[in-house]
């Protein structure tokens, strides 16, 4: 028996997550899709496929008949809009998978932490350049120890709706703290890039940590391995080129990285791209699919471990 869901914002990421589940899973059934405009794309299209649907926010998604079935209820709003939601939802025991920067419950990024966190009733999926990027700092620094760690994730302009451009503070420091707290690096750093160029691009990231040691074949092993798990949810998950292991020159300023501590020994590179499965939205949206992506496996594996309760 598939475990119903329902979507609260009714944007492009909402809508997009929303095919994923019809078109994709095989865990989660779709119940709600909940937004505040009347006339929004993504509640019209919810409401053709014969989907329950409320354009009066969580208060609308409580009043639905449907609400009693609900197993796990998606976030896809803003940050600031979460802390709301989940003190509404919280006195129902559902369990809410957030897609915002709001991180009021633990960092998930499936490949590398669900399973610590399976009894959490609130899980945040970073952001878009964390999901891309995090897997391979952890890659890394399980192989390492990681001094410092930089993403820099480029995304298409065009790609960034209000929500996205409303949230670039959280974003930034949402990723650099995941960084540290899933990724295992000592420090952090996340640099975000809206390319406003036509055609659009697709997603890139280029993630760079400094490896206080270890063998250069075992971390790109590490890499490689991680890349492959991910790419189980993210198809378009791609490593654009070998793994870069460069020793660190002895001469090189890093205090302003590192502070105090035993110099690293190797620079290590990953260069990615992230192309959407266009489920919704167009291909150069590997941001936005990444996220949904991350979600949808996140819910499955909850459900997977029997974690969802419905509890009217």
């Amino acid at each position: 028996m598939r475990t119903k869901v329902a979507i609260v914002g009714s944007g492009n990421i909402g809508s997009d997550l929303m095919m994923k589940v019809v078109r994709l899973s095989g865990a989660l059934e779709m119940g709600a899709m909940v937004g505040i405009d009347p006339e929004s794309e993504g509640l019209a299209r919810a409401r053709r496929m014969g989907f329950a649907t409320t354009a009066d926010g969580v208060a609308g998604l409580l009043e639905l008949p449907v609400f009693s079935e609900i197993g796990i209820v998606f976030d896809a709003t803003s940050a600031r809009a979460h802390v709301a939601n989940a003190a509404l939802l919280e006195p129902h025991g559902r369990i809410l998978v957030d897609l915002t920067p709001a991180a009021i419950g633990p960092f998930v990024v499936p490949a590398v932490n669900l399973e610590q966190h399976r009894d959490a009733r609130n899980v945040n999926m970073v952001t878009c350049g964390g999901q891309a990027t995090i897997p391979m700092v952890a890659a890394v620094s399980r192989v390492t120890d990681v001094p410092y760690a930089e993403i820099v994730a480029s995304i298409a302009s065009r790609s960034a709706g209000p929500g996205t451009r409303a949230n670039i503070d959280e974003f930034t420091e949402t990723t650099s703290r995941a960084i540290e707290v899933v990724g295992g690096a000592r420090r952090g750093k996340a640099i975000i890039v809206l390319n406003p160029a036509e055609p659009p691009m697709i997603m890139r990231d280029t993630v760079l940590c400094l490896a206080a040691g270890g063998d250069p074949d075992e971390i790109r092993a590490s890499v490689a391995a991680m890349h492959e798990e991910v790419s189980r949810y993210v198809p378009g998950y791609r490593l654009k080129q070998e793994v870069q292991v460069d020793p660190v020159p002895d001469d090189e300023p890093l205090g302003t990285l590192i502070g105090e501590g035993p110099r690293p020994r190797w620079r290590v590179s990953v260069f990615l791209e992230v192309e959407g499965a266009a489920h919704y939205l167009p291909s150069y949206a590997g941001n936005l699919d990444i996220m949904t992506s991350a979600a949808l496996r996140t819910a499955e594996q909850l459900v997977a471990r029997s974690r969802v309760k419905v509890a009217s």
